[in-house]
Parts: structure tokens; sequence; C-alpha cells
């Protein structure tokens, strides 16, 4: 399994250093010690394809006026699984907003977000439920998920123009750059590999 999320990160880190973007200033660094567990977490998206759109101010597809992109984008085929970056609490499911049917999981001070995914969210006994018949998924809020495991599928719910997810990241309230925690998964999983 380790190997097939290093090959993983080592394509998809090459991919991200040549989209030649710097974090944005509202972005914070990654605090300190952040990356010295992570050979450990997951890659989000299985049958990764390309990013698609990096984290920072960006032209809006839908009215071309510069907007900040709160999350980085992650192309795969439609119905591709999400996993979860990190271990942790799903705190929300949502469908109701431009998000689409999301995913937001809390990790100690880490939030990771999950938008755009295939299914709908119901409410069945007081308990409220993020539903892919088709990818035999329920999560339900306030369950706990561990790393890796699948939370999701690629679709289109929301505000999209194509098959993504999108990949919010915060930390102590503040959102973080997914790229630089990118870059630190790497570093960490290829120190743990040269052991």
């Amino acid at each position: 399994m380790l190997q097939i999320s290093v090959g993983l990160l080592v394509a998809a880190i090459a991919i991200l250093f040549h989209l030649g973007h710097s974090p944005s200033v509202q972005a914070i660094d990654l605090p300190p010690n952040a990356g010295t567990q992570w050979h450990q977490a997951s890659f989000p998206v299985e049958n990764f394809q390309a990013y698609t759109s990096p984290f920072g101010y960006r032209s809006d597809p839908y009215g071309g006026d510069q907007r900040f992109h709160y999350g980085l984008d992650m192309a795969a085929p439609s119905g591709s699984y999400i996993r979860s970056w990190w271990g942790g609490q799903v705190i929300e499911v949502s469908d109701d907003s431009s998000c689409g049917t999301s995913v937001v999981v809390q990790s100690g001070n880490w939030m990771h977000i999950y938008c755009h995914m295939q299914g709908y969210v119901t409410q069945e006994g007081g308990d409220r439920y993020m539903l892919d018949n088709a990818g035999g998924l329920r999560i339900r809020e306030g369950q706990l998920v561990d790393t890796g495991m699948r939370i999701g599928r690629i679709g289109m719910t929301g505000r999209t123009t194509g098959p993504h997810l999108h990949w919010g990241l915060k930390y102590s309230e503040n959102w973080v750059d997914p790229a630089l925690v990118l870059r630190a998964m790497y570093s960490s999983q290829q120190a743990a590999v040269g052991r």
C-alpha cells in the first residue's frame, strides 16, 4: 500500500511543481513539525489525472473575474473514489451549496473538505448521511473515518465545469494551500522509504 501511495505522490508532485504558482499571502505556512508523520497520510484521489486549478487567486470559470480559490482541484474520471487524507471525525455532510455533495472531516487542528462528489444527503432517525448507493458509500455525520478510507466518489455536483475533487484544508481555522501539504507528504514518504 505504501509503495502505491508513494508512486501516486511522485507523479502528483511532479505535476504540481510544473503548475508554477506560488501560495497566496492569505495562506498560512505549515505548522512546525507538521510533516513529520505524513508518510502515513493518504493521497485523496484514486485514478488521479491532473491538477486543474491551484489554491489562490484565479480567473473565475463562470465570470472571468479574479476570485480566491480556497482549495486544490484534482481531476479524475467520474466515479473514481475519494479517500480521507487523514483519520478523523466527519463533522458535516452537505449537498446544498456551490461545493455540491461534500464531506468535511476534522482531524485535531486540521479540517479537510471534499467537494463535488456523487450522491446526496439525507436524514434518517435524526442522523444526516451522505449516500452514494452506486458507489456503496454511506457516510454519517459524526462517524470516525480512518486514513485512506473511501468517503466519496468524483462527481459533478455543485458549481463545477468537469469531474474533479475540490480539496480544501484548514489548520486552526486558517486556510492552507494543499500543495504545501502534498509536498510535505512526498518528502516525509520519501524519507520513510529511504530508512
